[in-house]
């Protein structure tokens, strides 16, 4: 490894120690750059990987709520701006428990790379909060949200930073922050959040775009292969919005879910999740708040493994990870191997840890692509909404579907030839960080030290 990022990644180790999420990442992204950063003495001259593993602006702010009792909640927010080289910041905003500084900083450092991949022009970011929207009212949603909101309005807008929805934080929620911050600026710059309802200047086909995006991307690499899609059984962890686009998708193009997973388990349905029934529950599911799966092996009569993840059922060809971050680890792994699975796509952010993604590369029959370029749609499809916005007008599904379409190739092409141009053959991950790190790197050299 090139001594620059050596030093640069152990810098970041030291001062970070208590965020593991985001040095993992950090790690992750630095460690393939070695042939790029060989090439480019001046990253080094102008300090670009240390101003780029420090986001521009950190905003955390408290989130005070009332539930349905009377009874008053405090939650943390958090809003990581990490790069404006390019373009306005970009990025989701997730409600979830688990949500900490670590997990925001590690998702707004890959989102940088990941909305560079789209060639659009919007910058990386990522917020969200420890609120659970699990079980809570329709009312309790709306308060909360519009607290959060007020803590966060004045560093967003159009032209500053554009939130999107992410884990927890659909439409709806979208819905509520929107009109909280019309009432908070007096403006209606409906550019200034992404996944809106088409009714007041959303997207179509924001839903399904980054499930749908992920199974364009596995077309290109199945493409590569000289594969098809046709016939494919695949197993997924998640039942949310992601995996539900995927599902969607797969089966429209001759391929079969086979799996889905929950915090209590996964299950396997042998004849595919790919009828309407089934495609359609997934949504009922998710709407439920339940936040169980084994709702689906109740409705279907299939299996159901409690406590347990899918990665060691056999008889699928692609492994494809919608959850959450760290969902396979080395024993998990293992299991995939044992499998003879060729195809690993990621989905989620950071589905895989350090180790046993490079267990995963290490594979010579076995092709992984990295989940910031798989997962690009959903951005993708929030930028050109914000480009509808800016110009007042809507692009139908179809327009939107064909821009998708294009930009995932694209991601997946020019991921390829940058593997290739270094001498690092269909190295995908390599191939993605390259693309995503030197757009953004030579955008900061030719602006200067400003930032």
């Amino acid at each position: 490894m090139n001594a620059y990022i050596e030093r640069v990644i152990a810098d970041v180790r030291k001062k970070n120690a208590g965020e593991p999420e985001f040095c993992q990442t950090v790690e992750e992204v630095l460690s393939s750059l070695s042939p790029l950063v060989d090439a480019h003495p001046e990253y080094e001259e102008n300090a670009i990987l240390e101003r780029m593993v420090e986001p521009e602006r950190t905003v955390m702010f408290r989130i005070p709520w009332e539930d349905d009792k009377g009874v008053l909640h405090v939650n943390r927010g958090y809003r990581v701006q990490f790069s404006s080289a390019v373009g306005p910041y970009k990025g989701g905003i997730r409600f979830a428990p688990s949500v900490n500084m670590s997990i925001i900083k590690f998702l707004g450092f890959e989102q940088t790379f990941k909305d560079a991949l789209t060639t659009l022009p919007i910058g990386g970011a990522k917020g969200g909060s420890d609120f659970d929207p699990n079980g809570k009212s329709d009312k309790e949603i709306q308060r909360f949200c519009q607290s959060f909101m007020e803590g966060l309005y004045k560093f967003i807008g159009p032209d500053v930073d554009c939130p999107a929805g992410d884990l927890g934080c659909g439409g709806r929620e979208i819905g509520y922050m929107f009109g909280a911050w019309r009432r908070l600026t007096g403006s209606y710059a409906n550019g200034a959040l992404s996944g809106k309802d088409p009714l007041f200047g959303g997207s179509a086909f924001r839903p399904e775009a980054t499930g749908f995006g992920a199974v364009y991307y596995l077309q290109s690499v199945l493409e590569h292969e000289h594969d098809t899609i046709e016939g494919k059984r695949v197993a997924l962890a998640g039942f949310g919005n992601v995996a539900w686009g995927v599902c969607t998708k797969l089966a429209q193009l001759g391929a079969k879910a086979v799996t889905l997973s929950g915090p209590d388990g996964y299950i396997y349905d042998p004849d595919g999740i790919c009828t309407k029934e089934k495609i359609d529950y997934m949504l009922e599911m998710r709407a439920s708040g339940r936040n169980k799966v084994q709702d689906y092996a109740d409705k279907f009569g299939v299996q159901f493994f409690p406590g347990q993840k899918p990665w060691g059922q056999k008889d699928v060809d692609i492994i494809m990870p919608c959850a959450t971050q760290n969902d396979v680890d080395m024993e998990q792994a293992k299991k995939i191997v044992a499998n003879h699975i060729k195809y690993y796509i990621e989905v989620a952010n950071m589905p895989t840890t350090n180790d046993a993604l490079r267990f995963l590369m290490e594979q010579k029959d076995m092709i992984v692509a990295p989940s910031k370029a798989v997962n690009a749609g959903g951005v993708s499809v929030s930028a050109l909404e914000m480009s509808q916005n800016s110009e007042r007008l809507f692009w139908d599904g179809e327009e939107v579907d064909k821009w998708l379409h294009k930009i995932m190739k694209g991601i997946h092409d020019g991921s390829a030839a940058a593997a290739e141009k270094y001498g690092l053959g269909y190295n995908l991950v390599a191939g993605a960080n390259i693309v995503g790190f030197e757009k953004v790197a030579n955008a900061m050299v030719k602006q200067g030290r400003a930032f």
